[in-house]
């Protein structure tokens, strides 16, 4: 009889664990950090953030409370909302064709509402610290989540426009994944911002060269409030691949692309298109948040299935 079958040990109930918690040898952080000096960063920083708010407390941007830019419980709702990510291109209508298959497949860490909706506004806007931790932690769990263990995937983010940049002083996309490279979050991924924005006349010469009519005016606003096929007609030939040493990165490599917000995936088709051209593979998209709910609650959401979807259609 073995030691685990023994009548003295028979009536003897399993420890609580809430009773008897394990060593402390036991436990790891959470976060793995690659060096010492980046956890030391974060700390500084998180102390800081507290002091702050308790010398000069600001309102959070989703309750209102007096605490920081992003109190404790929201916080933790924004955690709660992107806890799951799961695969969002079945409702976005530029990413599927009239036959339902996929043309781009998207991992998005969360829809587009509540706190989450709020601290990505408010972030856009303003850009602090506290809501590019919280929404650069949110990103990460989409981007692993996407990209199971295939290595030596690229990230690509779409470039924000100029108007934008000027605007608000910095790319919110770029912003992230910078916070997340310095942090050693995502390690396995290389970065590469590729694209850029097309200058408007060269922008609209090459839609009408691809046969597009009745291109939208030049504008300055963004495309909030625009529908499907103003948004498509707007971004159409807006994206192509930097000069100098891109095309060659990126030639035959497995790209990602990486955007803040989900709504039709005109924008993502666009810059899906322009790295095709270049000769990337494109392996799929990852966002922060979507704007419609997924379809269901199935959260497969694996590289090597969005690589061979990505493969399969070309937009």
């Amino acid at each position: 009889m073995s030691s685990s079958t023994r009548p003295q040990d028979a009536g003897r109930q399993a420890a609580d664990p809430d009773l008897c918690p394990a060593p402390l040898t036991a436990a790891r952080h959470r976060g793995v950090y690659a060096r010492p000096l980046a956890r030391l960063s974060d700390l500084t920083a998180a102390a800081a953030a507290e002091l702050l708010a308790l010398a000069l407390p600001v309102d959070c941007v989703c309750c209102g409370a007096e605490d920081s830019a992003l109190c404790g419980a929201c916080s933790r709702q924004v955690r709660a909302l992107t806890l799951r990510p799961f695969r969002a291109e079945a409702q976005a209508p530029a990413l599927m064709d009239m036959d339902g298959s996929v043309l781009l497949p998207v991992v998005a860490a969360g829809t587009y509402r509540a706190e989450l909706a709020q601290s990505l506004l408010s972030f856009k806007r303003h850009g602090q610290p506290r809501l590019a931790g919280e929404l650069a932690g949110s990103l990460a769990r989409a981007l692993h989540a996407a990209a199971g263990p295939a290595p030596g995937l690229i990230l690509v983010p779409v470039p924000t426009s100029a108007a934008a940049f000027r605007k608000r002083g910095f790319s919110p996309v770029h912003l992230l994944l910078r916070r997340l490279i310095r942090g050693h979050d995502i390690e396995e991924f290389t970065l590469a911002d590729a694209l850029r924005k097309t200058r408007w006349r060269e922008g609209h010469a090459r839609a009408v060269r691809a046969g597009v009519r009745n291109l939208p005016g030049r504008g300055t606003g963004g495309q909030k409030g625009l529908g499907r096929g103003a948004r498509a007609r707007r971004v159409r030939g807006s994206m192509r691949v930097r000069a100098g040493p891109w095309p060659a990165r990126i030639q035959g490599r497995t790209c990602i692309i990486v955007d803040d917000v989900l709504t039709t995936g005109a924008t993502l088709a666009e810059a899906s298109r322009a790295l095709r051209a270049a000769g990337a593979v494109i392996g799929g998209a990852v966002v922060v948040a979507a704007t419609r709910p997924p379809v269901s609650a199935d959260p497969a959401a694996r590289v090597p299935a969005l690589a061979a979807d990505g493969r399969k259609e070309k937009i």
